[in-house]
């Protein structure tokens, strides 16, 4: 503890350290006190419907990943999903499109030019998102809760296209706020702002759940601690999970400069063995919520209800089979062996034992098939604990923090602003946050 409180004062001691961390600290104040505006012309009072339906499936993810906002009709609703959403595509279309091939390897001026795309493009998703989120708005409410409708006579068309442009200024202020946090602040700015969302859900869901099992005369109290114990272990597993790499090695060839010689060390390239984040899981839910689209149908409403029931046998098999597939995929086109083979022979690496060029390319590609696999299954368990953790009696706010999509994101983006956190002390010659044990990016790995 002693060790822990001396690590806090060393880091206020930085002077560059403590205003990022202050700088971020108001921005992510700003965030959350924007998450609770409700848009102008909506009785707040009559939001419980909204609410309720923002619970599960793929509209709970987005809920989740705006900190509430979603159901709160708020003027940050749309969050920053719809910029998440430019970037995957933009990310896509450099792997197929040629052009975009070309900007990622133009170095700073190619990023520049991809980012102002992935602004453009956000616009765009937002100009479809927000007629269709008002049209959940207004499915979910009552009528006489549009007060800009009922009493100061405003057309509905008109109301919506409002809505919709204060939905629109409201997303592309939370992702200049993500932007000045990555700039001036510490950690990834668009991360941060998804985490915070995620951990404001946290002491709600525990709170409940205390209460719960507090309430229950059949040992509750030992099944809380019990619960508790589970999902500290769970915690670790995707902690190791997000930290696991397999090194590969490499030799640098000798280079003699002046007097000075250079290569001539065994170094190592670390192939991680989940490449793909939680993007498989966000691919698996959308498609997951395919099925709903029967239950419009009477011959087909039993398969959709047995294919919807996210506690169920048979969803469960399937979203699991779609996340390993999905793992796959997203690691084929995120992780390119061509392009890190002809880096390395660029920089007069190569792999011991291992010819550079088509050899290495193949090397690698086996390397990054071999790892992938135990880490798909890995993924695909925690994706599915929180169905196991619901059919054990955690309630379901609480068992969506047992593993899934919103565990994984608060582990990875904890680890990775510790590390930053953790770089400027270690340059300062401070002690890291942690006196034995690793942070991704350590230099004692």
């Amino acid at each position: 503890m002693k060790k822990f409180i001396e690590t806090i004062k060393n880091i206020f001691k930085i002077e560059e350290l403590r205003k990022r961390l202050v700088y971020t600290f108001v921005l992510i104040l700003i965030y959350r006190f924007g998450c609770f505006v409700v848009l102008p012309g909506i009785d707040a009072s009559m939001l419980a419907g909204l609410r309720d339906s923002s619970s599960e499936g793929l509209v709970g993810l987005l809920d989740m990943f705006s900190g509430g906002a979603f159901g709160n009709a708020s003027i940050f609703a749309l969050g920053v999903m719809p910029y998440i959403s430019a970037s995957i595509v933009i990310q896509l279309l450099g792997v197929f499109v040629p052009y975009f091939r070309k900007l990622q390897m133009e170095g700073e001026s190619g990023r520049k030019k991809m980012n102002q795309m992935t602004r453009w493009l956000t616009v765009l998703i937002i100009c479809i998102q927000g007629p269709f989120y008002m049209a959940n708005v207004h499915q979910q409410i009552p009528d006489v809760a549009f007060v800009a409708v009922n009493q100061l006579g405003w057309s509905p068309f008109m109301f919506n296209f409002v809505s919709t442009l204060i939905l629109m200024a409201g997303s592309m202020f939370v992702m200049w706020l993500g932007e000045r946090i990555t700039d001036r602040g510490i950690g990834n700015g668009i991360s941060l702002i998804i985490m915070i969302g995620i951990v404001a859900r946290l002491p709600y869901a525990l709170t409940a759940e205390i209460q719960e099992k507090l309430a229950a005369n059949n040992g509750g109290l030992i099944l809380l601690i019990v619960e508790i114990i589970v999902w500290l272990f769970v915690v670790m597993a995707a902690v190791a999970l997000v930290q696991a790499v397999r090194r590969g090695p490499v030799q640098y060839a000798k280079r003699v400069i002046g007097n000075r010689q250079y290569g001539g060390v065994r170094q190592y390239i670390p192939l991680k063995i989940n490449a793909a984040g939680v993007m498989p899981i966000i691919f698996a839910q959308a498609m997951m919520l395919l099925p709903l689209i029967f239950s419009k149908f009477d011959a087909t409403r039993g398969l959709a209800a047995t294919l919807g029931n996210t506690r169920g046998i048979l969803y469960n098999v399937i979203f699991f089979i779609l996340i390993v597939v999905f793992t796959y995929f997203y690691t084929a086109v995120t992780v390119n062996p061509t392009m890190m083979a002809e880096s390395m022979k660029r920089d007069g690496g190569f792999i011991p034992g291992v010819k550079p060029g088509k050899k290495t390319v193949e090397y690698l590609d086996t390397i990054m098939s071999r790892v992938t696999f135990p880490g798909s299954i890995f993924l695909g368990v925690i994706a599915i604990l929180p169905a196991f953790a619901m059919v054990l009696g955690v309630s379901t706010a609480f068992a969506s923090f047992f593993g899934g999509t919103s565990l994984l994101i608060l582990v990875g983006v904890v680890l990775d602003t510790l590390q930053q956190v953790e770089s400027y002390l270690l340059m300062r010659h401070y002690d890291g946050l942690m006196k034995t044990g690793r942070l991704s990016g350590r230099s004692g790995m």
